[in-house]
């Protein structure tokens, strides 16, 4: 038997001869048969090396003694796996760990290091931006940031969209004050990358070069109070006609010649729909007008849409005109509609005010010419009507739609500028070349000027009613703008539609309903119109309503394959699928609506939605027993034998037990009920029975078992 090789004793160890009874082998440790520590085989390496070697104060391998333990102890009393040797550790109180954590310049959350802000740091984003567009800003690690958001509830990988109060709140928690890109600023860089200026176009404009241009007018008021008619009558064709149930579903814009004082002046006119439906394209006819008619009948007066219609003309700090309309009707009280309005800051100027009041008849052409000369001397004296006319055209696009054989046709305002055929045109995210511009007549014209309204041929997609357009140097440059405004809004949308994703959402999702809708109609403003009245709907916090797609022109095959995939209805307005698209439709499972009127588009799907409220439930007592005898069974255990008092005692249905009034055992289940030695379904008022409530037993003689049921509560 070989003793210790020199060297091979490690430091903290005393070295010990084997007894006889043990073997030699590489195996460390006390046990018999084992080497001592300090001890090798013939051969084997040295007991130092490898990984379980010790330091002074370490651990050895597991079997071996311990290192050494305090002053005092002799060595090895530090345990089998060398505890109690070395430095004693030292404890931070809390105060000192709070005071270093605030004092780290790289805070961290769930072991995530981000770079600390010093609270007001600006960080401006984009709409849409992702966790790495906010990493970049501050320098940090994009993985990072997921880590934090994981840790704080939220499951987003790093590119992924995220919601502007994501954002905010990852900036607050570390210093930093973030801003998010208005849409207007957004836009504004995009132009600004293709050296576009559209307020330094403004600025730099010579007065010298401004020329008089038509006046813009809004034609607003309430729903059948003759607005279309009115405007019906000063251009003398029959537009009210061709609308649905004699509504105007759309806007229209047209351009009519007066003379006025012996001179031929040309005005715009704007018409709006009346209905509250359509605050939003009323809103956006106020934005692009110089002066606004409101229509008002003189036998119905001053009506809820006539105050909207007005607040808008206001907010847009635009003149008004009043028209008083219907007054050759029966009833007609027009000094009414003047008293009336004076509570709204309209005051007439017979009554002292600066308010120009005309009474029409849109149907006998009463004061139609006086009307027009009353908008003319409010142009002239209100409103600086001059614009620049050699330079690229600016505007708005006032209403678009798909035709079937032209393809993308927009209705366009121009505000200034000349717009000419061959121009490269952006709107909005469609882009084009100008092939062809009309009049409201169909005629085509080669340019058009400032106040012109003309429909515009050539676009490759449908732009949205509202949007500005611009003419581009070329057309790399209006695709290039379009694609960009195209991804913006792509972002802003996936930003938009995505939710917070935490436990309490996820354990609260199957509590609510939602209603996806796919709105296709056949011109933009109605879509704008419907899907602005529809997410308005007030059903309570329980439903949900999600309009997942809007487009123009007929329902696709597309459209169903997304209504099929989201489990969406899709609603129609003034327009119809191809023959192969409804059969689709039909394999598919979608429902599809059609409209040609608002309202009732409206008022189904608002009955549909609370048509998906959950239903309540209220208990409803069924029946009721005494217990006149307890028995106890083997195979049912504890059996209430009982006279029922009133109704009826049903198998399986909910119990509580009621000992002088007071309820003892609630939320029961009859697990057996029998008559005699027959098993029953249910027991009526006067019968004996036996009851067993299962595993329940606490119940006495004289106890009453009354029995309920939750019937389901119509929901308003």
């Amino acid at each position: 038997m070989s003793g210790p090789r020199p060297g091979s004793v490690r430091p903290g160890f005393a070295a010990r001869p084997p007894r006889p009874d043990q073997r030699t082998d590489q195996r460390g440790g006390g046990r018999p048969g084992q080497f001592s520590p300090g001890q090798g085989a013939p051969g084997s390496r040295p007991q130092g090396s490898g990984p379980y070697r010790s330091q002074p104060g370490g651990a050895p391998r597991p079997g071996g003694f311990g290192g050494p333990g305090r002053p005092g102890q002799r060595p090895g009393a530090g345990g089998a796996f060398g505890k109690g040797g070395g430095k004693k550790k030292s404890y931070k109180s809390k105060k000192a760990l709070r005071e270093e954590i605030d004092n780290m310049e790289a805070p961290t959350i769930g072991g995530a290091i981000v770079p600390r802000g010093d609270g007001n740091t600006p960080v401006r984003l984009r709409r849409g931006a992702s966790l790495a567009d906010f990493a970049e800003k501050i320098g940090a690690d994009p993985a990072a940031l997921v880590s934090v958001l994981f840790h704080l509830g939220e499951m987003v990988t790093a590119t992924q969209t995220v919601d502007e109060s994501t954002l905010e709140m990852l900036g607050n928690e570390f210093g930093y004050k973030v801003t998010i890109v208005s849409p207007e600023d957004e836009d504004r860089e995009i132009l600004e990358q293709f050296d576009i200026n559209l307020e330094q176009e403004l600025a730099d404009v010579n007065p010298e070069d401004l020329e008089i241009r038509p006046p813009v007018v809004t034609v607003m008021g309430h729903v059948d109070h003759g607005k279309t008619r009115l405007l019906d009558a000063i251009r003398q064709t029959e537009v009210v006609k061709g609308e649905a149930g004699g509504i105007t579903q759309h806007i229209g814009a047209y351009q009519i010649h007066h003379d006025h004082n012996g001179i031929n002046r040309a005005i715009t006119f704007i018409d709006t729909p009346g209905h509250e439906a359509f605050t939003a394209m009323r809103a956006r006819g106020a934005k692009v007008t110089d002066i606004a008619v409101l229509v008002v009948a003189a036998d119905d007066g001053v009506m809820p849409q006539t105050i909207e219609a007005l607040n808008h003309a206001q907010a847009a700090s635009v003149p008004v005109v009043v028209a008083v309309n219907k007054v050759d009707k029966e009833g007609a009280n027009p000094a009414k509609v003047r008293q009336q309005l004076t509570e709204y800051n309209l005051v007439a100027e017979e009554y002292g005010g600066d308010t120009l009041f005309v009474d029409v008849s849109a149907i006998s052409g009463k004061g139609i010419g006086e009307l027009i000369d009353a908008i003319l001397l409010t142009a002239d004296a209100a409103i600086d009507l001059r614009a620049i006319h050699e330079d690229d055209a600016r505007g708005v696009a006032i209403e678009a739609h798909l035709d079937r054989g032209r393809g993308p046709v927009a209705t366009v305002l121009v505000q200034r500028g000349t717009l000419k055929m061959g121009d490269s045109i952006v709107a909005g995210s469609a882009f084009g070349r100008v092939r062809a511009m009309m009049d409201e007549f169909g005629h085509e014209i080669k340019e058009a000027g400032p106040s012109r309204p003309v429909q515009v041929l050539g676009f490759t997609s449908v732009p949205s009613a509202g949007d500005g357009f611009i003419v581009a140097p070329e057309d790399r440059t209006a695709r290039q703008i379009a694609e960009k405004r195209q991804a913006g809004e792509r972002h802003a949308a996936l930003a938009k539609a995505r939710k917070k994703v935490s436990l309490e959402d996820f354990l609260e999702k199957s509590k609510v309903t939602t209603l996806n809708l796919i709105l296709k109609g056949d011109v933009s403003g109605s879509v704008e119109a419907l899907e602005d009245a529809l997410v308005q709907l007030d059903v309570g916090s329980e439903v949900d309503l999600r309009v997942i797609h809007r487009g123009v022109g007929a329902i696709t095959k597309s459209d169903i394959t997304l209504a099929s995939a989201s489990g969406a209805v899709v609603v129609g307005f003034n327009v119809k699928p191809e023959p192969q698209t409804a059969t689709f439709a039909d394999e598919e499972g979608v429902e599809v609506r059609f409209y040609s009127v608002i309202y009732k588009a409206i008022e189904e799907i608002e009955a549909a939605l609370k048509g998906l409220l959950k239903p309540e439930y209220e208990e409803a007592t069924i029946g009721s027993a005494e217990v006149r005898e307890i028995f106890k069974s083997s195979k049912f255990g504890t059996i209430s034998g009982s006279l029922v008092l009133s109704g009826v005692i049903r198998r399986n249905a909910k119990a509580r037990v009621l000992r002088d009034g007071v309820v003892i055992g609630d939320n029961l289940t009859i697990d057996s009920l029998r008559r005699f030695k027959d098993d029953a379904t249910e027991v009526r008022e006067g019968f004996e029975c036996g009851i067993g409530l299962g595993s329940y037993k606490d119940i006495q003689v004289g106890d009453v078992v009354e029995v309920f049921e939750m019937r389901e509560k119509k929901r308003a």
